[in-house]
């Protein structure tokens, strides 16, 4: 906990799952325990950085190598710490990430191949299911930017972006009216100095608890502007 708050990660990958990590799940989790968080979501790339050119037409029969990270997570976890299931996912050949919250094992296991299911097909089955998704570090393959059409929220801090890009999701989430604001490590090394988040009222345990809280805007975003 921080201040008598309870404090979770939003955006994080493991060494599993996503060929750019490169911290094992179990440290991950060891760190983030350290740094008096409560939980995270484990946010794997669901792309090419997990399932590379190659696999890309038998993603949806690949499962088990996306929900690696998570479930190593869950393992080290213990009874004290949340571990959630989420996925950055970006389409073949698009540039733009979302983070979906809320999804589960079954989800994944028989949901296909996502890769070719493209942002406005994916929000259409993303709200059918009652996952909420967000539009990822937005500025970062600027100008190429999420529709609003397509997305719940923003991520509107990013620890590993620029303090002018993430003002600059502020007001393009403020401009359209987005609601759910959002703030993540975007976790992939050991050595990672800036850490991102949110603090809440009550605790996190279920995907319930992630999507009402997140809906409700009943939290604080963990900033660490100082640090930028």
């Amino acid at each position: 906990m921080e201040n008598g708050k309870y404090k979770y990660e939003l955006h994080c990958h493991t060494e599993e799952t996503s060929n750019c990590g490169r911290t094992p799940a179990a440290e991950l989790v060891r760190i983030y325990k350290e740094r008096g968080y409560d939980g995270v979501v484990i946010t794997d790339h669901y792309s090419q950085m997990t399932f590379k050119k190659t696999n890309a037409f038998k993603a949806g029969k690949l499962y088990e190598k996306f929900l690696r990270g998570y479930r190593a997570a869950k393992d080290a976890a213990g009874d004290d710490f949340t571990v959630l299931l989420g996925m950055e996912l970006r389409g073949w050949c698009s540039p733009i990430d979302f983070l979906v919250y809320g999804i589960t094992e079954e989800f994944v296991e028989n949901c296909g191949n996502l890769l070719f299911k493209y942002s406005r097909r994916f929000y259409k089955i993303a709200k059918k299911q009652g996952f909420l998704v967000v539009g990822a570090h937005p500025y970062r393959m600027y100008p190429v930017l999420p529709g609003i059409k397509v997305i719940d929220g923003m991520e509107v801090y990013n620890s590993k972006e620029s303090r002018e890009n993430n003002l600059k999701a502020l007001a393009r989430a403020e401009k359209y009216g987005v609601k759910i604001l959002t703030s993540g490590s975007d976790f992939h090394r050991t050595n990672h100095s800036r850490f991102g988040g949110i603090l809440t009222k009550e605790p996190i345990k279920t995907n319930a608890d992630l999507l009402r809280i997140l809906k409700s805007g009943d939290f604080e975003r963990i900033t660490n502007e100082e640090n930028n």
